[in-house]
């Protein structure tokens, strides 16, 4: 026999009989009790089965076809899955964006003060407003007054009508600020936590913790 030929066929050889030394093992649903075969028997289709090799250790563990509540479970938990890993790199995102916006606790402290101080400002512009639109409308009023038994002059009415849209857009815009105020605290007392859980560090000085200015 040539030489080329040995090669191949004890490969050959040597998979039949590492082969047919395998056996495969699963309980007869029909009696209960464990059949095996040298190759995969019809009774263990579609269930659980194991591979034993010729000295009886198991090489592998099949188990049975999931069932359609299975496979369900199975694609609810991979999905969830991926939303706590989306979640945990939006996480690493936000931290590293925290860390790389403050070089210090004190950084965050000066940046509330100054996001506060930019709402004051708004806030008392918006009263400013109101203030003014309420001195002309009380004007307009006692004006008014001589008009109580005949319609108001078009011009009269017409102002009247204006200052009370002009406050109220402008009482509006206050309870707005108010509530931005109120955001940028939480945001910035959060942002010290994470900083700190972070970092480990925390600020020497307390924040500007005034509430915003409440007038009528």
């Amino acid at each position: 026999m040539s030489k080329l030929l040995i090669g191949p066929l004890l490969l050959l050889l040597a998979g039949s009989v590492q082969a047919a030394g395998e056996s495969y093992c699963c309980q007869d649903p029909a009696t209960g009790r464990r059949i095996c075969a040298d190759t995969l028997p019809d009774q263990c289709r579609g269930r659980g089965y194991k591979i034993f090799d010729a000295g009886g250790n198991v090489l592998k563990e099949v188990g049975p076809p999931l069932t359609a509540e299975q496979k369900a479970e199975q694609i609810a938990e991979k999905r969830q899955q991926a939303k706590l890993e989306e979640a945990n790199r939006e996480q690493r995102r936000k931290d590293q964006a925290l860390l790389d916006t403050y070089a210090t606790p004190q950084d965050i402290d000066i940046s509330q003060r100054n996001a506060e101080a930019d709402i004051n400002q708004a806030i008392a512009a918006a009263q400013a407003q109101i203030d003014i639109a309420r001195k002309k409308r009380k004007k307009a009023e006692a004006e008014a007054e001589f008009y109580k038994k005949k319609a108001l002059p078009p011009e009269l009415d017409k102002e009247l009508r204006t200052l009370d849209n002009e406050i109220k857009v402008q009482q509006e815009l206050l309870n707005v600020k108010k509530q931005d105020f109120t955001t940028i605290r939480n945001k910035y007392d959060a942002d010290r936590k994470r900083y700190q859980e972070l970092t480990g560090k925390t600020s020497s000085t307390a924040p500007n913790n005034g509430a915003a200015p409440r007038r009528p």
